[in-house]
């Protein structure tokens, strides 16, 4: 069995922990409790096959106020940027993480658009976010709370890590 670090980084409340409680067991609650420092969760699950468990790293949301913890990164396979398609300001600070994290690791990197099954607010055409999609490996738009995407998104990084991994 190959074991893979995946961290997911974010603004505070763009889904991170409920894209991995979707993805671990299939759950969303409307309930919003802020992550404070690190969650490890783990899923099992087979990828061309090779059982791959993946180790989810949802790290605490990073804003203006809270410093990029690189530390974190240290020993990532891969690493998911979360950013919330109803608040323009997630995106950029996504990028931001990308960059930094992109110096300490040169891994892996997915960016996941979250929160599809709500109206689109952001002032990005689609133009400027496909510039921005191509920075990363993956890119999907997901939804934790309706499922969208969110299994083909660990899926296809999974996916990747075994490729890489031979």
């Amino acid at each position: 069995m190959i074991q893979k670090k995946v961290c997911l980084f974010g603004a505070s409340g763009v889904g991170k922990t409920s894209l991995v409680r979707q993805f671990v067991d299939g759950i969303f609650s409307d309930k919003y409790l802020t992550t404070i420092g690190v969650k490890v969760d783990k899923k099992r699950i087979e990828c061309e096959q090779q059982d791959v468990q993946l180790m989810l790293w949802d790290i605490e949301g990073t804003d203006r106020y809270s410093v990029f913890q690189e530390r974190y990164l240290r020993g990532a396979s891969a690493y998911i940027v979360v950013v919330d398609q109803t608040r323009t300001s997630s995106l950029i600070e996504g990028m931001d993480i990308h960059t930094l994290a992109k110096q300490v690791n040169p891994c892996l990197t997915v960016l996941a658009v979250n929160k599809s099954d709500l109206e689109q607010h952001w002032h990005w055409n689609e133009r400027q976010l496909d510039d921005y999609r191509a920075l990363f490996n993956l890119s999907f738009t997901t939804s934790a709370k309706t499922g969208d995407n969110v299994e083909r998104m660990f899926q296809q990084l999974a996916e990747l890590l075994v490729a890489e991994h031979k």
